[in-house]
């Protein structure tokens, strides 16, 4: 049997499951649901969630092993790949160094730590930083054909 039936039947399980708990729900009605959520009991739509949560599962671990499959057979595409990430690595420590944390209060009488402060500036940090290197590339490229002409 090759990959694509097993494709082709996990795919018609799948929407037949799903059409399954789509039906369920749909007999049950909005009213006795909400009535039932209210009480704790969210039995009949937890199932279509937990099997959008396999089917979500599912595709990432695809795509990302179909991703390292594909970076891994060429050295090429693996080499830029580990340099992109090590430059955004050091863009991110960078972006940590730079950053501070304190201890601040949040709106529901909590505190964040300063541990948390400081990797929420180093989050805030870091998108400043690409988004400067972004326009500048651009900006750099867009001159670059300019003085070419």
């Amino acid at each position: 049997m090759n990959i694509q039936k097993i494709t082709n039947y996990t795919l018609i399980f799948l929407g037949v499951l799903g059409l399954l708990f789509l039906a369920l729900i749909l007999a049950k009605g909005d009213d006795a649901i909400e009535i039932d959520a209210m009480q704790g009991n969210f039995g009949s739509v937890s199932y279509i969630i937990f099997l959008a949560q396999i089917i979500l599962a599912i595709a990432v671990i695809l795509s990302l092993g179909f991703s390292i499959k594909n970076l891994v057979s060429d050295r090429n595409k693996l080499k830029s790949s580990l340099v992109s990430i090590g430059a955004f690595l050091v863009v991110l420590i960078v972006a940590f160094v730079f950053s501070s944390g304190e201890e601040t209060p949040l709106q529901d009488g909590e505190v964040l730590s300063a541990s948390g402060a400081r990797w929420v500036e180093t989050g805030i940090r870091t998108f400043y930083f690409l988004t400067f290197i972004a326009i500048c590339s651009m900006a750099y490229g867009s001159v670059r054909k300019l003085i070419k002409k």
